[in-house]
C-alpha cells in the first residue's frame, strides 16, 4: 500500500509539474533565422507562428521564390527550437519517473 501511495504522490508531482510545462510553453516565444538572419521567425511555445522580419534587401520581385524558402527554413529553424525546449522541460517534468524511451505526452 506504501508503493501505492508513493506513485500516487509522484502521479500528482507530475501533473503540477506539466501543468507548469504548458503554462511556460505558453508564453515562451522561440527565434529562428535562415539567410544570414535576412529572414527571421518567432513561434510561440505552441508553434504558432508570432512575428516574421524580412530584409528588405530581399523583396525584389524575382526574388519571390527565394524569400518564400527561406521564410519556410526560419520557421522550420524556430519550430525545431521549440520541439528541443518542450523534450528539455518534459525531462525536467518527468525526473525520476518510469516512463518508457521515446513516450510523448504532449
Amino acid at each position: 500500500m506504501a508503493d501505492f501511495m508513493g506513485m500516487m504522490k509522484k502521479a500528482q508531482e507530475m501533473q503540477a509539474k506539466m501543468q507548469q510545462m504548458q503554462a511556460d510553453l505558453a508564453v515562451l516565444e522561440v527565434p529562428g533565422q535562415s539567410g544570414g538572419g535576412l529572414v527571421k521567425a518567432i513561434l510561440s511555445g505552441k508553434g504558432d507562428l508570432k512575428a516574421l522580419k524580412i530584409d528588405p534587401s530581399l523583396l525584389k520581385p524575382e526574388d519571390a521564390e527565394i524569400v518564400e524558402d527561406l521564410v519556410i527554413a526560419a520557421i522550420g529553424d524556430a519550430k525545431g527550437k521549440v520541439e528541443a525546449a518542450m523534450q528539455a522541460k518534459m525531462q525536467e517534468a518527468t525526473a525520476g519517473l518510469p516512463i518508457p524511451p521515446g513516450m510523448k505526452l504532449w
